[in-house]
Protein backbone atom coordinates (compact mmCIF):
# COMPACT_ATOMS: atom_id res chain seq x y z
CA UNK A 1 0.00 0.00 0.00
CA UNK A 2 2.99 2.39 0.71
CA UNK A 3 4.84 1.14 -2.16
CA UNK A 4 1.63 2.22 -4.80
CA UNK A 5 1.32 5.67 -2.56
CA UNK A 6 4.80 6.56 -3.47
CA UNK A 7 4.36 5.32 -6.22
CA UNK A 8 1.49 8.04 -7.38
CA UNK A 9 3.53 10.84 -5.47
CA UNK A 10 6.15 10.29 -8.04
CA UNK A 11 4.19 10.28 -11.11
CA UNK A 12 2.20 13.46 -9.56
CA UNK A 13 5.71 14.96 -9.34
CA UNK A 14 6.46 14.23 -12.80
CA UNK A 15 3.30 15.74 -14.24
CA UNK A 16 4.02 18.63 -12.00
CA UNK A 17 7.92 19.72 -13.04
CA UNK A 18 6.02 18.83 -16.79
CA UNK A 19 3.66 21.67 -16.45
CA UNK A 20 5.86 23.83 -14.76
CA UNK A 21 8.75 23.59 -17.68
CA UNK A 22 5.81 23.61 -19.68
CA UNK A 23 4.96 27.09 -18.65
CA UNK A 24 8.40 28.54 -18.33
CA UNK A 25 8.89 27.55 -21.62
CA UNK A 26 5.44 29.67 -23.08
CA UNK A 27 6.64 32.54 -21.13
CA UNK A 28 10.20 32.62 -22.77
CA UNK A 29 8.32 31.71 -26.15
CA UNK A 30 5.76 35.06 -25.49
CA UNK A 31 8.76 37.31 -24.17
CA UNK A 32 11.52 36.14 -26.85
CA UNK A 33 8.16 37.38 -29.17
CA UNK A 34 7.61 40.45 -27.71
CA UNK A 35 11.31 41.09 -27.63
CA UNK A 36 11.52 40.57 -31.34
CA UNK A 37 8.68 42.59 -32.22
CA UNK A 38 9.92 45.24 -30.64
CA UNK A 39 13.53 45.16 -31.56
CA UNK A 40 11.32 44.68 -34.97
CA UNK A 41 9.56 47.94 -34.78
CA UNK A 42 12.39 50.34 -33.52
CA UNK A 43 14.67 49.11 -36.23
CA UNK A 44 12.01 49.78 -38.88
CA UNK A 45 10.87 52.82 -37.27
CA UNK A 46 14.72 53.72 -37.23
CA UNK A 47 15.27 52.89 -40.75
CA UNK A 48 12.58 54.85 -41.87
CA UNK A 49 13.37 57.82 -39.99
CA UNK A 50 16.95 57.63 -41.64
CA UNK A 51 15.28 57.02 -44.94
CA UNK A 52 12.86 60.08 -45.01
CA UNK A 53 16.12 62.08 -44.17
CA UNK A 54 17.80 60.67 -46.20
CA UNK A 55 15.03 61.63 -48.74
CA UNK A 56 14.76 65.35 -47.95
CA UNK A 57 16.21 67.61 -50.57
CA UNK A 58 17.49 70.97 -50.87
CA UNK A 59 15.19 73.58 -52.96
CA UNK A 60 15.95 76.95 -54.43
CA UNK A 61 12.85 79.02 -54.97
CA UNK A 62 13.92 82.30 -57.39
CA UNK A 63 11.34 84.81 -56.82
CA UNK A 64 10.18 85.99 -53.41
CA UNK A 65 6.20 87.30 -55.10
CA UNK A 66 3.55 85.68 -54.06
CA UNK A 67 3.51 82.64 -55.92
CA UNK A 68 6.99 81.73 -54.97
CA UNK A 69 6.41 83.01 -51.24
CA UNK A 70 3.50 80.23 -51.43
CA UNK A 71 5.71 78.02 -52.66
CA UNK A 72 8.53 78.40 -50.15
CA UNK A 73 5.40 77.93 -47.87
CA UNK A 74 4.04 74.53 -49.37
CA UNK A 75 8.11 73.05 -49.66
CA UNK A 76 8.78 73.83 -45.61
CA UNK A 77 5.44 72.00 -44.63
CA UNK A 78 5.87 68.94 -46.69
CA UNK A 79 8.32 67.46 -44.94
CA UNK A 80 10.36 66.55 -47.41
CA UNK A 81 12.60 69.64 -47.51
CA UNK A 82 16.24 69.80 -45.47
CA UNK A 83 17.54 73.39 -46.83
CA UNK A 84 15.33 75.76 -48.51
CA UNK A 85 16.66 79.20 -50.07
CA UNK A 86 14.34 82.20 -51.40
CA UNK A 87 16.03 84.29 -53.81
CA UNK A 88 15.08 88.04 -54.84
CA UNK A 89 17.08 90.69 -56.28
CA UNK A 90 15.01 93.33 -54.82
CA UNK A 91 15.73 94.11 -51.74
CA UNK A 92 13.07 93.62 -48.79
CA UNK A 93 12.00 97.56 -48.30
CA UNK A 94 11.18 97.27 -52.15
CA UNK A 95 9.27 94.06 -52.28
CA UNK A 96 7.30 95.49 -49.25
CA UNK A 97 6.61 98.73 -50.01
CA UNK A 98 4.40 97.61 -53.49
CA UNK A 99 0.95 99.75 -53.26
CA UNK A 100 -1.01 96.72 -55.39
CA UNK A 101 -3.99 95.42 -54.08
CA UNK A 102 -4.30 92.14 -54.77
CA UNK A 103 -7.67 89.52 -54.44
CA UNK A 104 -7.47 85.59 -53.21
CA UNK A 105 -10.34 83.76 -54.33
CA UNK A 106 -12.18 81.12 -52.42
CA UNK A 107 -9.98 77.99 -53.64
CA UNK A 108 -6.69 80.26 -52.92
CA UNK A 109 -8.18 81.23 -49.82
CA UNK A 110 -8.69 77.28 -48.78
CA UNK A 111 -5.80 75.99 -50.16
CA UNK A 112 -3.77 78.51 -47.85
CA UNK A 113 -5.70 77.51 -44.92
CA UNK A 114 -4.20 74.37 -45.29
CA UNK A 115 -0.84 75.70 -45.01
CA UNK A 116 -1.61 77.58 -41.65
CA UNK A 117 -2.24 80.83 -42.75
CA UNK A 118 -4.08 83.23 -40.72
CA UNK A 119 -6.26 85.63 -42.29
CA UNK A 120 -7.19 86.92 -39.02
CA UNK A 121 -3.68 88.36 -38.22
CA UNK A 122 -3.59 89.75 -42.03
CA UNK A 123 -4.33 92.76 -42.55
CA UNK A 124 -7.38 92.82 -45.24
CA UNK A 125 -10.79 92.83 -45.89
CA UNK A 126 -13.77 90.42 -46.70
CA UNK A 127 -15.83 90.57 -49.13
CA UNK A 128 -17.97 87.13 -50.95
CA UNK A 129 -15.75 85.03 -50.15
CA UNK A 130 -12.58 86.52 -51.21
CA UNK A 131 -9.83 87.89 -49.18
CA UNK A 132 -8.29 91.77 -50.42
CA UNK A 133 -5.31 92.74 -49.21
CA UNK A 134 -2.00 94.79 -50.28
CA UNK A 135 0.49 92.58 -52.00
CA UNK A 136 3.63 94.08 -49.61
CA UNK A 137 1.17 92.63 -46.84
CA UNK A 138 0.85 89.26 -48.13
CA UNK A 139 4.22 89.18 -49.09
CA UNK A 140 5.43 90.26 -45.49
CA UNK A 141 3.21 87.93 -43.24
CA UNK A 142 4.25 84.85 -45.50
CA UNK A 143 8.23 85.92 -44.94
CA UNK A 144 6.97 85.69 -41.01
CA UNK A 145 5.93 81.95 -41.29
CA UNK A 146 9.32 81.02 -42.66
CA UNK A 147 11.03 82.83 -40.07
CA UNK A 148 9.43 80.38 -37.52
CA UNK A 149 9.97 77.24 -39.91
CA UNK A 150 13.76 78.04 -39.15
CA UNK A 151 13.58 75.80 -36.07
CA UNK A 152 12.67 72.69 -38.04
CA UNK A 153 13.65 73.41 -41.41
CA UNK A 154 16.90 75.14 -42.77
CA UNK A 155 15.53 78.45 -44.29
CA UNK A 156 17.71 80.74 -45.91
CA UNK A 157 16.05 84.28 -47.51
CA UNK A 158 18.58 86.11 -49.89
CA UNK A 159 17.06 89.18 -50.63
CA UNK A 160 19.24 91.71 -53.09
CA UNK A 161 20.71 88.72 -54.35
CA UNK A 162 20.16 88.04 -58.62
CA UNK A 163 20.50 84.36 -59.73
CA UNK A 164 22.96 84.19 -62.39
CA UNK A 165 25.10 82.09 -63.90
CA UNK A 166 27.66 83.28 -61.31
CA UNK A 167 25.40 82.76 -58.42
CA UNK A 168 25.49 78.47 -59.77
CA UNK A 169 29.00 78.60 -59.88
CA UNK A 170 29.79 79.59 -56.41
CA UNK A 171 27.44 77.13 -55.09
CA UNK A 172 29.89 73.86 -54.37
CA UNK A 173 28.50 70.83 -56.59
CA UNK A 174 27.38 68.48 -53.13
CA UNK A 175 25.26 71.55 -52.19
CA UNK A 176 23.48 71.96 -55.31
CA UNK A 177 19.28 71.94 -54.80
CA UNK A 178 17.26 69.14 -56.19
CA UNK A 179 14.70 71.43 -56.98
CA UNK A 180 14.46 74.89 -58.55
CA UNK A 181 11.13 76.48 -58.58
CA UNK A 182 11.64 79.72 -61.10
CA UNK A 183 8.61 82.46 -60.08
CA UNK A 184 10.52 85.91 -60.84
CA UNK A 185 7.61 87.08 -63.09
CA UNK A 186 7.35 87.77 -66.48
CA UNK A 187 10.56 90.49 -66.76
CA UNK A 188 12.52 87.22 -65.11
CA UNK A 189 15.46 86.11 -66.86
CA UNK A 190 15.87 82.95 -64.78
CA UNK A 191 14.71 80.39 -67.27
CA UNK A 192 17.41 81.18 -69.87
CA UNK A 193 20.02 81.16 -66.73
CA UNK A 194 18.89 76.99 -66.65
CA UNK A 195 19.09 76.91 -69.92
CA UNK A 196 15.18 76.93 -70.24
CA UNK A 197 13.62 77.58 -73.74
CA UNK A 198 11.55 81.04 -74.00
CA UNK A 199 9.44 80.25 -76.46
CA UNK A 200 5.61 81.29 -75.49
CA UNK A 201 2.57 79.85 -76.98
CA UNK A 202 -0.10 82.96 -77.44
CA UNK A 203 -3.45 82.08 -77.02
CA UNK A 204 -6.61 85.09 -77.34
CA UNK A 205 -9.12 85.30 -74.69
CA UNK A 206 -11.98 86.33 -77.06
CA UNK A 207 -12.53 89.69 -75.40
CA UNK A 208 -11.02 92.92 -76.07
CA UNK A 209 -10.12 95.47 -72.32
CA UNK A 210 -8.01 98.56 -71.36
CA UNK A 211 -6.54 98.96 -67.77
CA UNK A 212 -6.44 102.41 -65.85
CA UNK A 213 -4.22 102.99 -62.45
CA UNK A 214 -4.69 106.49 -60.46
CA UNK A 215 -2.51 107.45 -57.38
CA UNK A 216 -4.38 110.23 -54.79
CA UNK A 217 -1.56 110.76 -52.33
CA UNK A 218 -4.33 112.12 -50.05
CA UNK A 219 -6.05 109.02 -49.63
CA UNK A 220 -5.43 106.15 -47.19
CA UNK A 221 -3.70 102.90 -48.12
CA UNK A 222 -6.51 100.63 -47.07
CA UNK A 223 -7.51 97.53 -48.84
CA UNK A 224 -11.02 97.45 -49.93
CA UNK A 225 -13.45 94.66 -51.89
CA UNK A 226 -13.68 95.14 -55.50
CA UNK A 227 -16.54 97.10 -57.49
CA UNK A 228 -18.22 95.33 -60.67
CA UNK A 229 -20.55 96.86 -63.04
CA UNK A 230 -21.86 95.18 -65.98
CA UNK A 231 -24.02 96.04 -69.62
CA UNK A 232 -21.77 98.87 -69.28
CA UNK A 233 -23.06 101.33 -72.64
CA UNK A 234 -21.24 104.54 -73.73
CA UNK A 235 -22.62 107.66 -75.44
CA UNK A 236 -19.46 108.93 -78.20
CA UNK A 237 -21.32 111.74 -79.93
CA UNK A 238 -19.14 114.14 -78.11
CA UNK A 239 -16.62 112.69 -80.03
CA UNK A 240 -18.02 112.94 -83.45
CA UNK A 241 -19.65 109.30 -82.97
CA UNK A 242 -23.69 108.45 -83.22
CA UNK A 243 -24.92 107.56 -80.49
CA UNK A 244 -24.99 103.73 -80.81
CA UNK A 245 -28.75 102.62 -81.70
CA UNK A 246 -27.23 99.21 -81.09
CA UNK A 247 -27.27 98.76 -77.13
CA UNK A 248 -31.29 99.00 -77.92
CA UNK A 249 -30.27 94.80 -78.82
CA UNK A 250 -28.63 93.74 -75.45
CA UNK A 251 -28.90 89.70 -76.43
CA UNK A 252 -27.27 90.20 -79.73
CA UNK A 253 -24.70 92.78 -78.54
CA UNK A 254 -23.13 92.82 -75.20
CA UNK A 255 -21.79 95.13 -73.60
CA UNK A 256 -19.01 96.41 -71.36
CA UNK A 257 -17.66 95.11 -67.76
CA UNK A 258 -16.04 97.38 -65.03
CA UNK A 259 -13.99 96.62 -62.34
CA UNK A 260 -12.73 98.78 -59.80
CA UNK A 261 -9.86 97.51 -56.82
CA UNK A 262 -6.96 98.90 -55.33
CA UNK A 263 -6.58 100.77 -52.09
CA UNK A 264 -8.22 104.03 -52.08
CA UNK A 265 -4.95 105.53 -52.44
CA UNK A 266 -3.47 103.55 -55.39
CA UNK A 267 -7.15 102.91 -57.58
CA UNK A 268 -7.18 100.51 -60.39
CA UNK A 269 -9.96 99.76 -63.24
CA UNK A 270 -10.19 97.62 -66.06
CA UNK A 271 -12.83 97.53 -69.00
CA UNK A 272 -13.29 94.39 -70.44
CA UNK A 273 -16.28 93.36 -73.14
CA UNK A 274 -16.40 90.07 -74.99
CA UNK A 275 -14.97 90.01 -79.14
CA UNK A 276 -17.31 91.56 -81.52
CA UNK A 277 -17.43 93.77 -84.43
CA UNK A 278 -19.64 96.31 -83.31
CA UNK A 279 -19.59 99.58 -84.48
CA UNK A 280 -18.41 101.14 -81.04
CA UNK A 281 -15.78 98.22 -80.42
CA UNK A 282 -14.35 99.29 -83.80
CA UNK A 283 -14.08 102.84 -82.72
CA UNK A 284 -12.66 101.95 -79.22
CA UNK A 285 -9.82 99.90 -80.78
CA UNK A 286 -9.28 102.51 -83.12
CA UNK A 287 -9.19 105.71 -82.45
CA UNK A 288 -6.34 107.43 -82.10
CA UNK A 289 -7.51 109.80 -79.44
CA UNK A 290 -6.14 109.04 -76.21
CA UNK A 291 -8.45 111.32 -74.11
CA UNK A 292 -11.61 109.13 -74.92
CA UNK A 293 -10.31 106.71 -73.01
CA UNK A 294 -9.63 108.41 -70.03
CA UNK A 295 -12.79 110.15 -70.24
CA UNK A 296 -14.75 106.73 -70.14
CA UNK A 297 -12.74 105.84 -66.98
CA UNK A 298 -13.27 109.20 -65.23
CA UNK A 299 -16.86 109.04 -65.96
CA UNK A 300 -17.17 105.16 -65.27
CA UNK A 301 -15.09 105.94 -61.80
CA UNK A 302 -17.31 109.00 -60.47
CA UNK A 303 -20.04 106.93 -61.31
CA UNK A 304 -19.62 103.18 -59.45
CA UNK A 305 -17.12 104.46 -56.99
CA UNK A 306 -17.99 103.68 -53.31
CA UNK A 307 -19.57 106.62 -50.92
CA UNK A 308 -16.93 107.41 -48.87
CA UNK A 309 -14.21 108.33 -51.58
CA UNK A 310 -14.08 111.42 -53.37
CA UNK A 311 -14.54 112.02 -56.99
CA UNK A 312 -12.39 112.34 -59.74
CA UNK A 313 -12.41 115.93 -60.46
CA UNK A 314 -9.86 117.63 -63.96
CA UNK A 315 -7.15 118.47 -61.20
CA UNK A 316 -7.01 114.18 -60.04
CA UNK A 317 -7.73 113.30 -63.82
CA UNK A 318 -4.16 114.67 -64.50
CA UNK A 319 -2.77 111.63 -62.36
CA UNK A 320 -4.56 108.91 -64.13
CA UNK A 321 -2.72 107.02 -66.92
CA UNK A 322 -5.22 104.77 -68.34
CA UNK A 323 -4.83 102.27 -71.83
CA UNK A 324 -4.80 104.44 -74.88
CA UNK A 325 -7.80 102.47 -76.82
CA UNK A 326 -9.00 98.95 -76.68
CA UNK A 327 -6.40 95.91 -77.20
CA UNK A 328 -7.21 92.40 -77.40
CA UNK A 329 -6.25 90.24 -74.42
CA UNK A 330 -4.20 87.42 -75.00
CA UNK A 331 -2.69 84.73 -72.49
CA UNK A 332 1.20 83.95 -73.06
CA UNK A 333 2.32 80.81 -71.25
CA UNK A 334 5.73 78.95 -71.62
CA UNK A 335 5.90 76.06 -73.85
CA UNK A 336 8.08 74.67 -71.75
CA UNK A 337 7.42 74.97 -67.92
CA UNK A 338 9.36 72.15 -66.22
CA UNK A 339 12.64 70.34 -66.88
CA UNK A 340 14.97 67.78 -65.47
CA UNK A 341 18.73 68.37 -65.49
CA UNK A 342 19.75 65.11 -65.95
CA UNK A 343 23.66 65.48 -65.63
CA UNK A 344 22.94 67.86 -62.20
CA UNK A 345 19.96 65.80 -60.88
CA UNK A 346 18.21 68.57 -60.50
CA UNK A 347 14.36 69.36 -61.27
CA UNK A 348 13.10 72.55 -62.54
CA UNK A 349 9.77 73.98 -62.15
CA UNK A 350 8.20 77.52 -63.32
CA UNK A 351 5.21 78.89 -61.97
CA UNK A 352 3.21 81.94 -61.72
CA UNK A 353 3.92 85.14 -64.37
CA UNK A 354 7.55 83.18 -65.04
CA UNK A 355 5.02 80.37 -66.83
CA UNK A 356 1.93 82.24 -68.11
CA UNK A 357 0.85 86.00 -67.75
CA UNK A 358 -2.27 87.77 -69.21
CA UNK A 359 -1.55 91.04 -71.00
CA UNK A 360 -4.55 92.68 -68.59
CA UNK A 361 -4.35 93.27 -65.22
CA UNK A 362 -7.29 91.70 -63.05
CA UNK A 363 -6.40 92.36 -59.42
CA UNK A 364 -6.77 88.40 -58.94
CA UNK A 365 -4.22 86.02 -57.65
CA UNK A 366 -5.45 82.80 -59.31
CA UNK A 367 -2.87 80.64 -59.20
CA UNK A 368 -2.73 80.03 -55.23
CA UNK A 369 -4.09 76.25 -55.90
CA UNK A 370 -3.40 71.92 -55.01
CA UNK A 371 -1.83 71.79 -58.95
CA UNK A 372 1.56 73.76 -56.86
CA UNK A 373 1.69 71.02 -54.66
CA UNK A 374 1.48 68.13 -57.36
CA UNK A 375 4.40 70.10 -59.32
CA UNK A 376 6.49 69.74 -55.92
CA UNK A 377 5.25 65.65 -55.77
CA UNK A 378 6.28 65.10 -59.39
CA UNK A 379 9.76 66.99 -58.71
CA UNK A 380 10.31 65.43 -55.70
CA UNK A 381 9.51 61.61 -56.92
CA UNK A 382 12.14 62.62 -60.07
CA UNK A 383 15.41 63.53 -57.54
CA UNK A 384 14.62 60.10 -55.32
CA UNK A 385 15.01 57.86 -58.47
CA UNK A 386 11.67 57.65 -59.61
CA UNK A 387 10.12 58.94 -62.94
CA UNK A 388 10.00 62.17 -63.66
CA UNK A 389 6.68 63.70 -64.99
CA UNK A 390 5.81 67.03 -65.43
CA UNK A 391 2.93 68.54 -64.53
CA UNK A 392 1.72 69.79 -67.68
CA UNK A 393 -1.56 71.47 -66.46
CA UNK A 394 -2.01 75.27 -67.58
CA UNK A 395 -4.10 77.74 -65.15
CA UNK A 396 -5.54 80.38 -67.18
CA UNK A 397 -7.01 83.68 -65.93
CA UNK A 398 -9.68 83.79 -64.01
Amino acid sequence: MDALQAEKAGVGGIGGNAEEKYRALAYDTALSTLVAVAVYVVVKVSLDGIRQWRARISVLIVGSGPVGLTAALVAVRSGKVLKLTVLDERYRTALLCRPQQIALDPRSVKFLLGLGVDFDNMEGCWHNEHFFTRIGVFQEYLLSILEQKKQKVEVKVQLGTKFTEEYLRRIPHNDWPRVIVVADGSCGDSCSVLGISCDYTVESCHAFGANATIERLDQRQVPTPEIRAHSLYFDLSAYGMEALREHRHPPTKPGFHLKIYGTFRNRYMALICPSSDTKMVRFLRHTANSSIMKNIFHQSFNAYKTDIEPRLNDVTLHHMQCSRRLFEIQLSHRRISAAYIEGDNVAVTVEGEAARVLNFDTGFLSYLSSRMWGKFRYAWSGVNGDVYLPNSDRCGPE
